[in-house]
């Protein structure tokens, strides 16, 4: 008999044995099963039980939430699958960090535990189980279990552990985003990679929401993240994450945070012997420096979904590289798509067909654009910061070319939508030397006999910084 053919009748003869996908909704229906009060559960199990699974190995956080109770039994409302699951995804050891990490609605990839520590830490503040301690020396608890001991520690061991020594990053993508279960990361693992910063982001963000009152957790989440990459209307509360986290712990509080959590970790063990050498002057460099560029990473700049994730065919040929900084952006609009993306599921088959549209009626090597901009909240990559694209005649090699999903000749994008390009995008190119400081912006009608970016969107842009008036050829319309 074949083999594969033995699997699926193993699996068929015992269907609960079977792994659900590493999908939010996964997550969603193991809390459904043990918040269900008809099987016993509450609000707290599945903290409590990720705790037991060893979500707070870290000694800040076990000051926090407390040593964890001992390996946990199956719980008799989850299937052996869901067990399985839940247990890779709760302990997925420093060597393969990427096994605790799931994909949401929104297109992020998720890590549980930070996530679930979150949640333990707000329940308990609104009253639901043990309080919290009062921590000696005093940090924030919330911020403690999510995100500030993770961040001092990793930049500490950044720190000395030569040039090479990363402490954030980096992302990763999934071997199919309809039923994920390989998680890849695309370099070399810090302790917080992008995932772990996202879950902690999302750990903090909830967590606040439960210290005003708890509600069940699944709930929380489905309302938070939405379900099935983005079936529903509109965005979802979780693709606004680095604005909730923002107004949460902005840059000056986080590097206070991260200051007291190391000094805490002074009082503990074994990371007292970590910090033996290190001085109070130096923990506040540590400190600032983990606060700048974290913010700078996950809070300031948009996030950008990569090609992996959005399903592109590969570049035709060799691409031609960009010579950066670079001294202009060309703003699109796409036009067809005319409608906005406003989910992560709308928004990556719309670059699939635009890049389809591209290479096969076009006959051109790649999608054209450098990024595209959908109502989700998120840049999608096209091709990049690196390749010079086919967006602008003429003028590809000078600029990089910015389309925004939809058809803005008589309407304009949302004002999220163009605020992430005006007031994000643009200031972080600058930033990180994509784009020069004095670089100029034009619409595509300025430079080709084109209506395009839409009448609408091309007189919104002429009062934002760097547009150039003085047109090269005149628009259409």
């Amino acid at each position: 008999m074949f083999p594969w053919l033995l699997l699926a009748l193993s699996i068929c003869a015992h269907p609960g044995t079977a792994v659900p996908p590493r999908h939010m909704d996964s997550v969603l229906d193991i809390l459904d099963a043990l918040e269900s009060p008809a099987r016993g559960g509450s609000p707290g199990a599945a903290a409590a039980l990720g705790r037991a699974l060893g979500v707070c190995s870290a000694p800040g956080c076990r000051a926090v939430l407390g040593e964890s109770p001992g390996p946990p039994e199956r719980p008799p409302a989850l299937t052996a699958g869901q067990w399985r699951l839940l247990t890779e995804l709760l302990r997925p050891g420093p060597a393969a960090p990427a096994l605790g990490a799931v994909l949401a609605p929104d297109g992020s990839a998720v890590a549980l535990g930070p996530l679930l520590a979150g949640i333990e830490a707000g329940l308990r503040s609104a009253g639901l189980g043990r309080p919290l301690p009062t921590l000696d020396p005093p940090a924030d608890p919330l911020l403690a279990v999510t995100i500030t001991e993770a961040l001092g520690t990793s930049f500490l061991l950044a720190q000395g552990g030569g040039r090479n020594a990363t402490a954030l990053g980096p992302g990763g993508c999934w071997d199919d985003v309809e039923n994920p279960q390989n998680y890849t990361l695309r370099g070399p693992p810090s302790p917080v990679p992008d995932a772990v910063a996202i879950g902690a982001m999302d750990g903090a963000v909830l967590g606040a929401r439960l210290a005003r009152g708890p509600l069940p957790v699944a709930e929380l989440l489905r309302g938070y993240y939405g379900t099935r990459n983005g079936s529903g209307a509109g965005r979802p509360p979780s693709s606004y994450r680095r604005r909730s986290f923002g107004a949460l712990a902005g840059q000056g509080r986080l590097e206070k945070e991260v200051a007291a959590v190391l000094e805490l970790l002074r009082t503990l063990s074994p990371t007292s012997e970590l910090l033996r050498d290190v001085g109070t002057q130096e923990v506040a460099a540590v400190a600032q420096r983990a606060a700048r560029e974290f913010s700078e990473r996950y809070v300031e700049c948009p996030a950008i979904v990569p090609r992996c994730l959005w399903g592109a065919r590969p570049y035709r040929g060799t691409p031609a590289l960009l010579q950066p900084p670079l001294g202009s952006v060309f703003l699109h609009h796409t036009l067809e798509p005319s409608r906005p993306c406003q989910t992560f599921g709308a928004c990556a088959r719309a670059m699939r067909d635009m890049q389809r549209f591209h290479q096969d009626t076009r006959g051109w090597d790649d999608i054209g654009y450098s990024f595209v901009v959908g109502s989700d909240g998120y840049l999608y990559e096209g091709r990049g910061w690196r390749w010079v694209g086919a967006h602008t005649k003429g003028y590809n090699t000078q600029g990089f070319g910015v389309g925004i999903v939809g058809d803005f000749t008589a309407t304009l994008p949302d004002p999220d939508t163009l605020a992430l390009v005006r007031d994000e995008l643009l200031p972080c190119a600058v930033r990180f030397g994509h784009i020069r400081p004095d670089f100029t912006l034009r619409g595509h009608r300025q430079l080709g006999h084109t209506d395009c970016p839409g009448n609408a969107l091309f007189q919104e842009i002429q009062s934002w910084p760097g547009f150039q008036g003085t047109p090269v050829a005149q628009g259409l319309g």
